[in-house]
């Protein structure tokens, strides 16, 4: 058992930013920051689905800067239950942004013919478009840590 768990570890120190899958931790801070930013600059049409991409994008972005920095660290001493926890919150993560992408979508979709939000319209594909990138950068990040996972 413990040389499944050595080639399935999760890696720490400066290792974790020369790994794959732990690499797609900048393409999801970067992409993730910008869906922030982008609905966070937008008025607020829908508050439902606005307020859910909030949520997602502000959640994912904490957790993920906490994980990431926890690697850094080494605090996962090389235990199983660690490489469990990372598959379990890419799981939940692909799938709040999935949904929050979706819902993005749906509000950029309504504001398409009214022509005095045409800025805040541009903004939201924008959001639209990077609420995807991240949702497609988690979802092969939780294919890779649920691989990690069943070899441990």
């Amino acid at each position: 058992m413990s040389s499944a768990t050595a080639t399935a570890a999760l890696p720490s120190g400066a290792s974790v930013l020369a790994s794959f899958p732990d690499i797609l931790v900048i393409p999801e801070f970067v992409f993730g920051g910008l869906v922030w930013i982008l609905v966070a600059s937008t008025k607020v049409i829908i508050p439902m689905n606005q307020g859910w991409v909030m949520f997602v994008s502000v959640f994912c972005f904490v957790i993920s800067t906490l994980l990431f920095l926890l690697y850094l660290c080494g605090a996962h001493g090389g235990k199983s239950a660690w490489v469990a926890l990372d598959a379990f919150y890419q799981v939940i993560a692909s799938l709040f942004y999935l949904s929050a992408a979706v819902l993005l979508a749906n509000t950029t979709i309504q504001l398409k013919n009214n022509p005095l939000i045409f800025k805040q319209y541009q903004i939201d594909i924008a959001a639209v478009v990077f609420a995807f990138a991240v949702t497609l950068t988690y979802v092969i990040h939780m294919v890779f840590s649920l691989l990690r996972w069943k070899s441990s």
